[in-house]
């Protein structure tokens, strides 16, 4: 496949654990991926470098999701080269408190980046993705945002809300052959299930008694993204080992 023939994907967030995963995965599959990091630049261009030297086709890009002009910026860059038609909203961040201790700035920063961040990157990728015909958005939610958690009031609600979004983006879309769909991961390894949740945590949590792997969830990505599942849209598949 050469670069011109290549289906562009975009992910969020790349730079983290599932982020990092979901785009090796995607160039694995022979997309053009486009890796992005807001703070962690060096951890996407590593990625990009690993992606390329391995036969793929990757780019690191860097840009502050919560920054319109920012994100314009960088969405103009990517898009100067062809039409993004796969989308991956994986960026997110936490700031957990009781909410009766909650302060404004830690509901708004989350709200801003998990919800406020799916728009201002989704928006303008949509008629260009629109007049090839064929696309696909997949959200990375939480299961935070289906059954709630103690002390995420924010990040619940800024997930929960990117589910219905997805639902009534989804709807927008259908006779575009463009399909949205949320993928709601429970506990994953990586850096924050890893400090948060010991074994025996995770025994009374998950009945699986184990942390999902990153690569489970970028397997479904994988499936959702491809011609396979081009029937299946509005919907939130949860990968959480049994949890809810």
């Amino acid at each position: 496949m050469t670069e011109n023939s290549r289906i562009k994907a975009l992910v969020t967030g790349g730079s983290g654990d599932i982020g990092a995963t979901i785009a090796t995965q995607l160039a694995m599959d022979g997309y053009e991926v486009w890796i992005h990091a807001n703070s962690q630049l060096n951890k996407a261009e590593l990625l990009a470098e690993n992606i390329n030297n391995q036969g793929g086709l990757a780019h690191p890009i860097c840009f502050d999701l919560t920054d319109i002009n920012a994100v314009e910026a960088g969405l103009e860059k990517i898009l100067a080269t062809g039409p993004v038609q796969v989308l991956i909203n994986n960026a997110g961040i936490h700031d957990d408190a009781v909410m009766a201790g909650m302060t404004h700035q830690q509901w708004q920063k989350v709200i801003a980046v998990s919800l406020d961040g799916f728009f201002n990157v989704t928006q303008p990728l949509l008629l260009p993705m629109i007049r090839t015909r064929w696309g696909r958005v997949i959200n990375i939610a939480s299961v935070a945002g289906i059954m709630g958690n103690r002390g995420q009031t924010n990040y619940a609600a800024a997930k929960a809300g990117l589910i219905g979004a997805s639902k009534s983006l989804a709807l927008e879309l259908a006779s575009r052959k463009i399909t949205v769909n949320v993928v709601a991961p429970g506990v994953i390894e990586g850096e924050m299930a890893n400090s948060s949740f010991p074994a025996e945590r995770l025994k009374q949590v998950v009945p699986m008694q184990r942390a999902g792997k990153p690569q489970e969830i970028a397997d479904l990505v994988s499936f959702l993204a491809s011609e396979k599942a081009s029937y299946i849209t509005a919907q939130t598949f949860s990968v959480n080992g049994g949890m809810v």
